[in-house]
């Protein structure tokens, strides 16, 4: 019953965020938020105007307030929406300007880190049960690599594992940038859907990669952890491995229900290398536990000759068996890191790889973050300088595969990796050069 000019005195006290949660309340709050007058002065505020308007009346010239002028003439909600565009198109020149350098060594911008933080990004889990109840969980920590984000989530309120059907990983942004300093979950975002999973009969579809005396880990491509107590089918963890090509654009430029989706490689044609797209890759490649890296590098010049395109892929070797100069040792133990509110822990021989893939113009050509486990290996070491075990990493997706040994040293309790090869389809090296191998 309180008349419309004492709540619009109200609500020019608002800011901009406040005057947006009002306008959820009901058909009448909606309308006195939009108000043009309110708006304009927050935007004004902002955005100081860098004119004015002039009128000429001789023999003297006055000017005339813009604010009266620009209230004329405008529907309602126009300088709302006015206001909200200009802050994003502010955060997104601000994101842009950070990255723009690039890293010669990943293909990838140089300043990831800030420029996620300059976003306001985070990221949030989606739960949804047969009834279609949504339980959404936000991101309790997150880990920066060289070429990823490692994000947790971790709580003592799950919803029952039994009753759920899919999970859903989304990137969140602010609607308004003055949200990032505020950590109210209930502000207005935006949510763009990265990565759908379907959660039913898990324990039955999926294969465990590795346990330790509290918890199991199921992997979920791409990039997901599930981490569930032992003997009670309850969720303990959920981890996401992140890589950066393309991170800002799907986790902002999708939509709740659609996936940003990348715009193809346009081929360039190359008449005069009749090896063309066989040659001259690059890889940086990067083993960790989520927070403690093992071991990071880059290689280059990698190359495939058209005698070793095989079965469908071109086989680029990246260490041999046979060059023992470059056999790499792993720093540390094998282990991925998880930790919830209470309890944390160590699965053995479970890690987190990242792979970058550079084309010859050093444009990213194949990028993933994934967990592997390492497996003991049936076959015996037939190198002389090694007297150990053998295990393997098996990694493989649709455009690609990946496969490492490791021999463990027992004297030195290291790992020593002695063979990395990468086989990425044909298909896609086609695709991408415009090829016909």
């Amino acid at each position: 019953s309180m008349p419309s000019e004492i709540l619009l005195k109200i609500f020019s006290y608002l800011d901009a965020v406040s005057l947006l949660c009002a306008g959820c309340v009901s058909k009448r709050f909606y309308d006195l938020a939009n108000d043009n007058g309110i708006w304009l002065k927050l935007y004004s505020s902002c955005f100081p105007p860098k004119r004015m308007i002039w009128k000429i009346n001789p023999p003297e010239t006055e000017t005339v307030s813009l604010g009266c002028a620009a209230q004329q003439d405008r529907r309602p909600g126009y300088w709302k929406k006015e206001y909200i565009f200009r802050q994003i198109a502010a955060v997104k020149t601000r994101v842009m300007q950070l990255v723009k350098p690039i890293d010669p060594q990943t293909g990838l911008p140089c300043k990831n880190r800030e420029a996620i933080r300059a976003s306001g990004l985070s990221w949030i889990i989606v739960l949804k049960d047969r009834n279609g109840k949504e339980h959404i969980m936000e991101q309790a920590d997150q880990s920066f690599k060289d070429t990823s984000v490692t994000v947790f989530w971790y709580s003592a309120q799950w919803p029952c594992l039994n009753i759920l059907a899919t999970l859903e990983l989304c990137g969140v942004t602010p609607l308004l940038p003055e949200q990032n300093r505020v950590t109210n979950t209930n502000r207005p975002r935006r949510r763009s859907l990265i990565a759908k999973y379907n959660l039913s009969n898990l324990t039955q579809t999926s294969v465990a990669i590795g346990a330790d005396k509290l918890v199991q880990i199921f992997c979920l491509n791409p990039g997901l952890l599930l981490g569930l107590w032992k003997g009670k089918n309850e969720i303990a963890f959920v981890m996401a491995s992140l890589h950066y090509h393309q991170l800002l654009e799907r986790s902002t430029l999708g939509s709740a229900t659609l996936q940003y989706v990348l715009s193809p490689n346009e081929p360039v044609l190359d008449d005069v290398d009749p090896e063309y797209g066989l040659h001259d890759y690059n890889l940086h490649l990067d083993m960790h536990s989520g927070t403690h890296t093992c071991m990071c590098g880059t290689f280059k010049s990698l190359f495939c000759r058209k005698d070793d395109i095989q079965s469908g892929y071109v086989r680029l070797t990246v260490v041999s068996v046979k060059d023992n100069a470059k056999h790499l040792p792993i720093i540390g133990t094998v282990g991925l890191s998880w930790r919830t509110d209470v309890l944390k822990g160590n699965v053995k021989d479970c890690y987190l790889m990242d792979v970058t893939v550079l084309d010859e113009t050093r444009k990213p050509f194949w990028c993933f973050s994934a967990p592997v486990n390492m497996e003991l290996s049936s076959k015996t070491s037939g190198l002389y300088d090694y007297m150990g075990h053998i295990y393997t990493t098996e990694y493989a997706d649709s455009e690609g595969k990946v496969s490492v040994d490791f021999v463990w040293l027992e004297e030195t309790k290291e790992y020593y990796v002695v063979n990395l090869v990468l086989y990425i389809s044909t298909k896609k090296v086609n695709s991408w050069y415009g090829t016909n191998y």
